[in-house]
């Protein structure tokens, strides 16, 4: 029955996890099929393979941002680096 309501009236796309800021991945609301944004920013099916490359896509972000954080803090006002 969910499957008709996105037959005739389109999918309802949520995001439901934020791999960068700008890949995202999406889940229809009704019929539960799941999409993610390729590297040309168009949707595609999540697959098993796209699943795992947003994983490492995840991962890779996720370190580089709190490096980022992390330099931030280690430098004074100036941009000096502050000796630990």
């Amino acid at each position: 029955m969910k499957q008709i309501q996105c037959k005739m009236f389109g999918h309802d796309f949520h995001v439901t996890r934020d791999v960068t800021f700008h890949v995202k991945e999406y889940t229809c609301v009704n019929c539960q099929k799941q999409l993610t944004t390729n590297s040309n920013g168009s949707l595609i099916e999540l697959t098993p393979k796209f699943k795992e490359i947003n994983d490492i896509l995840e991962r890779i972000h996720h370190n580089r941002m709190m490096k980022k954080i992390n330099n931030k803090k280690a430098t004074n006002k100036k941009g000096v680096l502050i000796p630990a």
